[in-house]
């Protein structure tokens, strides 16, 4: 039976061109990137190209890609990462906006119960969250804000790169989920003049 399939904003089907690209990584090529052997560096030679390719997607440089298994732990990532860099059970104040993914809002609230200070930014009644608002919730103790680059219920696209202007005036890091924004609008970090920023391959025809 046919079906017609409209959630596109959930996840994407496998593209045929990125099927045929991992065919062989599924076969023949099978080996450890990390080994010093030959099967293992042909892999290590195609992680490489394929983190050269992603840059360019996102406007960035190659060492700045950091692969995970998708998403929920680029998200988490980024926020633990920065938040417990001087402690394993974090330290400083957090701001996210009300509009967040529960891939962000999960490790905030996790944060928060080891001893982080987290706040929540609103948004406007356009579902907008403004620079105005985050500005105004940035104490001298914020380490990062994370506000999501596009909403996946509602649609708003959020001023990232006006909010990010706030962050950096304020010497503040900003993070974004781009999970839902990219390779639907232009989500480019040079552009966005983010720090960090998620994306998940499933989300634009990548396995899962």
């Amino acid at each position: 039976m046919s079906h017609l399939y409209l959630d596109y904003n959930a996840t994407t089907p496998l593209a045929p061109s990125v099927q045929e690209a991992m065919q062989p990584f599924l076969m023949d090529h099978y080996g450890n990137p990390s080994s010093d052997h030959a099967l293992g560096q042909h892999c290590q030679v195609a992680v490489e190209q394929a983190r050269e390719q992603i840059a360019t997607l996102l406007g960035a440089q190659p060492a700045e890609i950091v692969f995970t298994s998708g998403g929920t732990e680029s998200n988490n990532l980024a926020l633990k990462g920065v938040m417990c860099s001087d402690s394993p059970t974090g330290s400083g104040h957090l701001i996210i906006s009300s509009l967040e993914h529960p891939a962000i809002v999960a490790p905030a609230n996790y944060l928060d119960r080891c001893g982080c200070e987290l706040s929540v930014v609103n948004c406007n009644d356009a579902g907008v969250v403004t620079p105005e608002a985050v500005d105004q919730l940035i104490r001298p103790e914020t380490r990062l804000v994370s506000v999501m680059h596009a909403n996946n219920e509602i649609g708003t696209i959020q001023p990232i790169a006006e909010i990010a202007q706030v962050c950096r005036e304020r010497g503040v890091l900003l993070h974004t989920d781009a999970a839902q924004s990219i390779g639907k609008i232009p989500t480019h970090v040079d552009e966005l003049a983010v720090d960090l920023l998620t994306i998940a391959g499933h989300k634009l025809y990548a396995p899962k």
